[in-house]
């Protein structure tokens, strides 16, 4: 007994580091192309930068997702047209590694692209690309969703008459204080800006005194990036793959900064998809899909809010989508849609590059990763 106790203390530690070095990973997929089924769920080890399937839950088109904070429920679009655009949600037994479906709302508009939910777990918000508007659904105390709250719908065009004859709402970001909400129109160049009442039983978001920011004509506005303190703001821009930069003045924004994704004389098709400051700020990542299939890595100023441009990263595989950093900010993982996998690169802290550490989760039609 005294040997079974003496082995037990030896290995206890080592036990609880391995326990402490898994975290969970969401991967939502298109499931039109029969290469996936709907959502699935990895333990992702941050000492080894692998992965293991513990489970995958049957959805049509979950493209986007949002885990509440409390980690009990999962949301998703269910990314479809023809008036089938649908969210979803779960609740999520992290013991069982299971998720189960609550129930779905309509989202008011077609192929919804991406969802977001505060920090309290009030509402969430959904991006209508297709419909050119966005929905706010109540979260109600089972984590289930309510009907639709508002649906707030755009109008207009832009110059790129291929892409931008009517509105497309893209994406949807709380600031950091989660008192504003900022919705990105790639169909009108622009970011709409609200003021967030969650008390509110009918209108929670409501024209903010500076109601949009424009971006450059043509450049379709996707997803963008805060810095922690809410001064600035980076935009990604979908057809001209360009990074905007904005800084807050005495409660106004105003643009300081346009800056390339691309490495110097490309000449191929864009396809700007997603933004993400790392976890201490100092780093910028951006990713192009089109011809180009790289990670833009820029080094951040933190007192001014510019960007330097240090150099592009392959992402080794084609369409990345979506990607994500590990909690510890030790990994860097790319969704790849059209070479079916997720790429998991290493990250420096020092430098922000990346290296490549030969592992891959092999999945079909990845397009968002959460932990």
């Amino acid at each position: 007994m005294k040997t079974l106790t003496t082995l037990l203390l030896a290995i206890l530690p080592f036990m609880i580091l391995a326990q402490e070095q898994s975290v969970d990973l969401f991967v939502g997929t298109y499931t039109h192309s029969g290469k996936s089924k709907g959502i699935h769920l990895y333990d992702f080890n941050t000492a080894t930068g692998t992965a293991s399937l513990k489970g995958t839950v049957a959805a049509e088109n979950p493209s986007f997702l949002a885990v509440s904070t409390d980690r009990k429920y999962v949301y998703a679009v269910n990314e479809n047209g023809d008036g089938n655009g649908t969210v979803s949600a779960y609740t999520y037994d992290d013991a069982a590694k299971k998720l189960a479906l609550l129930n779905q709302r309509a989202t008011g508009g077609d192929h919804p692209c991406h969802i977001v939910t505060d920090s309290k777990g009030t509402h969430v918000v959904v991006s209508n690309y297709s419909g050119g508007n966005v929905g706010i659904f109540p979260i109600q105390s089972d984590g289930s969703l309510g009907p639709l709250k508002q649906l707030i719908q755009y109008e207009g065009s832009g110059p790129d008459q291929s892409r931008q004859k009517a509105p497309h709402a893209h994406s949807a970001f709380f600031s950091p204080d989660e008192k504003q909400l900022y919705v990105q129109d790639l169909g009108t160049d622009k970011i709409n800006i609200y003021d967030y009442h969650p008390e509110n039983a009918t209108n929670p978001l409501t024209p903010a005194a500076q109601p949009a920011l424009a971006g450059a004509p043509g450049g379709g506005p996707r997803h963008i990036a805060l810095s922690a303190d809410g001064r600035f703001i980076y935009l990604l821009q979908e057809l001209t793959a360009n990074v905007m930069v904005y800084q807050q003045r005495a409660g106004t924004w105003a643009t300081i900064q346009e800056i390339t994704m691309n490495e110097a004389g490309f000449e191929g098709k864009n396809g700007a998809a997603d933004i993400k400051l790392s976890p201490d700020g100092k780093f910028l990542y951006a990713s192009n899909r089109g011809d180009a299939n790289t990670l833009a890595i820029y080094g951040v100023d933190t007192a001014t809010g510019k960007l330097t441009k240090i150099g592009n990263q392959s992402v080794l595989g084609s369409g990345p989508r979506n990607f994500t950093m590990s909690p510890d900010g030790r990994y860097l993982l790319v969704a790849n849609q059209n070479t079916d996998e997720v790429v998991v690169f290493a990250r420096s802290a020092n430098s922000g590059l990346l290296t490549d550490t030969g592992h891959r989760i092999a999945v079909g039609s990845p397009v968002c990763l959460v932990f």
